[in-house]
Formats: structure tokens, C-alpha cells, sequence
């Protein structure tokens, strides 16, 4: 089992931002009850489902359990306080105040369990005129500079990452966060409130580099006119692929690999600054080059010469690339209802407690009963909860 192998974890969220967070948490060992609406979270209808759950739920809400009741009924309140008094984390992604009017505010949990890490995701945190605006991952890719970042080199034309990263990283930081927590818990004995922001995730993602301009105020500088005129791709004969030289090593290396030796002479790119302050000229120059090769054989060159490079793979290409087959990076499963699963493998592998993926994504309510059971409900209880429509089960 994992390293959170006795963790209870409340699973509020919907979307991805949280799902996704506390699926970490799930590969990690964490028992985690994902509590959703009667109708289920938004997520589940997004897309056309394969044995009652789509691909994007699947991905962000696997190995959970699922309880499906009505927060506003008061049956469906105490069983969630019932739960709150044995859980370790509560995560919940509502709009700033919403949780509060609901009755399961952070003040009035901690009166249930002191040792409660409760976690609060919003779009762009507690205070300002955005706070209570609703949000999806595209607002914080525009006013976190993301849009900059990606924009068009030729044209300065703004544009989106086609994934949605806001969502991705705010939910890897909640993950980390949480750990954080759990880990000073241990030291206290008393649990604590977690906020983040989409907002402010993406803006210390993206600050190290993206806006190193800013980061001195006496030195302020437009980081886009070091950027270059082009991204690290370039066209051989027969495809695309990556190759880059930062240090002098790297740089020798890539004028070897292209039979360009003459280069290791040329003043603009003598020392790594000065191949900064000339990249649009330095990358120019290396495209023509690798134009001229095929793409194997280049990559074969620079592998050898010890330059840093990789073929651009698309999406459908990526299971059989031999990096990926080699680690078994793609977790493959077969699972009743689903058939074969594929799924990306915990990012960390740990010695001594393996994270895993322990079931597949939940069906509405799969778990109710069970859930239920624990908590002490009877069947005859459990049928007139289900009649009266304020728990779900599948």
C-alpha cells in the first residue's frame, strides 16, 4: 500500500482541479470518498461515457469511492458530519462563502474534528473583484500571462495551452500542500485550513522563468524580446523533432553532430550569453541545418555528441515509444465493464510504499451502501434514504 495507507480523505471537488488533487492522494494509498450531488458532478457529463463513466472522470477520479447524497436534505448533512468526525482531509472547491451557507465551513467542521486538514480551491482566492466570479481553466490562462506566454512568435497573436494546465497545477500543489499539512499535523496534533488559488498556482508555476523580467523591480525587463523568434522545434527531411545547446559542451556537441565545426568560432555564439543574446540567428541557423538529415540519423548524431533532443511525438505514437516502454510509464489494466484501461503511472514511485491505482473511477454512487453500513445505517434506513431520493446508489 502507499505512503497514505490509513488516510480518510472528503472529496467535495468537482471539475478537475480538486478530483484530480485528491486522486493523487488516492494513488498514494489514501482512502478517499468522493461526495458528489444526486445527479453527480459536472465532470461526469462532459463527455459520452464508456460503462457510465468517461475518460476525463475516469482519469481524475480513480480508485475513489462514491457517495451520492443530498447536502441539502438533513439526513444528507448528518451523514456527512458522521464522515467529518473520522476524516483526516476535507477538500472542497465551491465559490468563496458557498460552503459556509451550506453548514460545513471550516469553523464549523473544526468544532466536529480538530485534526481536520480542510482545503479550500477557489479561482482566484477570497478577496478581490474576481472572488466570487466563476471560473474555468481559460480566465487564469488569460490573467495569469499564460496567453503571453504561448503567443505567437511572428505575430504576438496571444494563445492558450490546449490542455487545461491551470486546473493540472493547482491540483498537483493541493496534493503537495495537503502532505504539508498532514506532515506538521503530526508534529501539533491539530489540523489546519489549506486555501489556494488557480490564480496564484499558475503565477508561482510560471514565475522562475516566464517572468524572471519582473523579478528585480530596480532591473525591470520585457522577457519576450529574449524569447527568440521561434519555439525548439525544427523539421528534418522526414518529421520534427527537438534538439537544444545551453551549455558550451552541448553547443560543441551540436556543431559536431551537424559537421558545422567552423561555428565553435562564430562570436555570436561563443559563450551561452551570447547565444541568448543571438538565438533568433542561432536557431535559425541550426533549423536550415538539421533540414538538410534525416531525422533518425540527426537524433543519432546528437545522442552521441551528448546534445539534449527527442522526436515530437503525437499523442497516438506515444504508447509505443521506447522511453515510455522501458519505465512502463503507461499503466495498462483490464477491468470488468471497462475492458482494457490505460492510464499514466504515479509520477512518484516510492521504495518502500508503492503508490498504485486501486480501482477504477466510481459509478455514481457505488459506494453508498457501503458507506453507509459503516457508518452504522441500517438497511431499513438505508432503503428509505434511497426511496426518498437524498442517497443515489448504482
Amino acid at each position: 500500500m502507499g505512503p497514505l495507507e490509513g488516510l480518510k480523505v472528503l472529496d467535495l471537488t468537482s471539475m478537475v482541479s480538486g478530483p484530480m488533487g485528491a486522486m493523487i492522494l488516492a494513488d498514494q494509498g489514501a482512502e478517499v470518498i468522493k461526495v458528489e450531488p444526486t445527479n453527480g458532478e459536472q465532470l461526469r457529463h462532459m463527455a459520452a461515457p464508456h460503462n457510465g463513466v468517461n475518460p476525463a472522470f475516469f482519469s481524475c477520479n480513480r480508485g475513489k469511492k462514491s457517495l451520492a447524497v443530498d447536502l441539502k436534505s438533513e439526513e444528507g448533512k448528518e451523514i456527512l458530519l458522521k464522515l467529518v468526525q473520522e476524516a483526516d482531509v476535507f477538500m472542497q472547491n465551491f465559490r468563496p462563502g458557498a460552503i459556509d451557507r451550506m453548514g460545513f465551513g471550516e469553523t464549523d467542521l473544526r468544532k466536529l474534528n480538530k485534526r481536520l486538514i480542510y482545503v479550500s480551491i477557489s479561482g482566484f482566492g477570497t478577496e478581490g473583484p474576481y472572488s466570487n466570479s466563476r471560473v474555468y481553466d481559460p480566465v487564469i490562462q488569460a490573467l495569469s500571462g499564460a496567453t503571453d506566454i504561448q503567443a505567437d512568435r511572428e505575430t504576438g497573436r496571444p494563445q492558450m495551452f490546449r490542455v487545461i494546465v491551470a486546473d493540472k497545477v493547482t491540483a498537483i500543489t493541493t496534493a503537495q500542500a495537503v502532505s504539508s499539512a498532514l506532515y506538521q499535523r503530526e508534529k501539533s496534533g491539530v489540523g489546519q485550513h489549506i486555501q489556494l488559488s488557480m490564480l496564484e498556482s499558475m503565477l508561482a508555476f510560471f514565475w522562475p522563468e516566464g517572468m524572471a523580467g519582473l523579478v528585480y523591480g530596480e532591473n525591470e525587463f520585457d522577457v519576450r524580446k529574449l524569447q527568440g523568434s521561434q519555439d525548439l522545434i525544427y523539421k528534418a527531411k522526414d518529421g520534427y523533432i527537438t534538439a537544444g545547446a545551453v551549455s558550451d559542451a552541448e553547443w560543441g556537441g551540436m556543431c559536431r553532430a551537424l559537421k558545422r565545426e567552423d561555428l565553435l568560432e562564430d562570436e555570436r555564439f561563443s559563450t551561452s550569453a551570447a547565444r541568448v543574446s543571438n538565438a533568433g540567428e542561432r536557431k535559425q541557423l541550426t533549423g536550415e541545418e538539421i533540414s538538410k538529415w534525416n531525422s533518425k540519423e540527426i537524433l543519432a548524431r546528437f545522442q552521441e555528441e551528448g546534445v539534449p533532443c527527442a522526436p515530437l511525438l503525437n499523442r497516438m505514437e506515444l504508447m509505443e515509444h521506447e522511453q515510455v516502454l522501458a519505465n512502463e510509464s503507461i499503466w495498462i489494466q483490464d477491468y470488468k465493464g471497462f475492458g482494457e484501461v490505460r492510464q499514466a503511472r504515479p509520477a512518484a514511485r516510492f521504495e518502500e510504499t508503492p503508490s498504485e491505482i486501486a480501482r477504477p473511477a466510481p459509478k455514481l454512487g457505488e459506494h453508498g451502501q457501503e458507506i453507509l453500513t459503516k457508518l452504522g445505517y441500517s438497511s431499513s434506513t438505508q432503503s428509505k434514504l434511497i426511496k426518498e431520493g437524498k442517497v443515489v446508489v448504482s
